[in-house]
């Protein structure tokens, strides 16, 4: 069973200005997005980009299907700029990406990026080599509630941080669950939420470095875009969405888009009841200018 893509029609929508031209799917992932996007525009190319080994091995199960209408690139899609130009590519008509983690991923257990797991890794590319157990098992406390605070908005950050600090003098954090324990004796559950949800998230954020990424692309894609191009950009929390938000009114505000979405873009409650997992996504789109 595939990837099912979050908001396939609205993504679509904002992202196909024009007949046929080539677009970049920034986050391959199943090939939900690409999938749909090849078979609701049939004269349009696609180069995808994924940095995980499970998506590049995910392109080459379904590389017959796409009939050579995409080009699938392993690497962070910060490189794009290098990338593309190594292909001999100037511009694009429209870059997407999904800035989330897929059901698969967060299925897979010796990835570390589920509450009960056992690796304590949360590396998107296992080529990296900082991963979350090493941050947890020896940052500093000041650094450990920094990054909870910043990148988990997490109240109880200085706390946390301050029982792992106390847990690893009984030895190392080895496992995503020892981990949920430690977090679980400081902070107690909201509702239906895990008391562990944001220090997870703020993990798992720093080790891959997915705000910067996502601030690099950002930047380059103006550049990338042929006028009329656009940017389509789904994010889950609101650390993404602000970043987006904000690159998008800078642009428009120099005459370099055009914001094609006055608010965010959510997912309507029938997809919502079939893929949970669109429940908190959002959509921020945007089309260059003749600038």
């Amino acid at each position: 069973m595939f990837h099912i893509p979050v908001m396939p029609l609205e993504t679509s929508r904002y992202l196909i200005g024009k007949p046929g031209g080539l677009y970049v799917d920034c986050t391959f992932g199943g090939g939900g997005h690409t999938s749909y996007l090849l078979d609701k525009f049939k004269d349009i190319k696609i180069v995808a980009f994924d940095w995980d080994e499970d998506s590049s091995k995910r392109f080459i199960e379904r590389e017959k299907e796409f009939n050579g209408r995409v080009v699938f690139i392993r690497d962070n899609f910060k490189n794009i700029k290098k990338a593309l130009s190594a292909l001999n590519i100037n511009k694009v008509d429209g870059i997407l990406a999904d800035i989330g983690v897929s059901s698969k991923q967060f299925g897979d257990l010796d990835r570390g990026f589920s509450f009960n797991s056992g690796a304590l890794d949360m590396r998107m590319d296992k080529r990296n080599s900082l991963a979350a157990k090493e941050v947890v098992n020896s940052y500093s406390c000041e650094d450990l509630a920094d990054i909870f605070y910043k990148y988990g908005e997490e109240r109880k950050s200085k706390q946390i941080a301050s029982a792992i600090l106390l847990r690893r003098k009984r030895g190392i954090i080895n496992t995503a669950s020892e981990l949920q324990a430690v977090i679980c004796s400081v902070k107690r559950p909201e509702g239906k939420i895990n008391p562990a949800t944001k220090i997870f998230q703020a993990l798992r954020i720093f080790v891959n470095s997915e705000l910067e990424n996502l601030a690099v692309l950002l930047s380059d894609a103006p550049e990338l875009l042929n006028a009329g191009g656009r940017t389509v950009i789904i994010s889950f929390h609101s650390l993404e969405d602000r970043i987006v938000k904000h690159n998008f009114k800078r642009n428009s505000e120099c005459g370099i888009y055009k914001t094609l979405t006055k608010k965010v873009v959510t997912a309507l409650k029938e997809e919502v009841k079939i893929n949970p997992g669109s429940r908190s996504a959002r959509i921020r789109a945007a089309e260059k200018t003749s600038v």
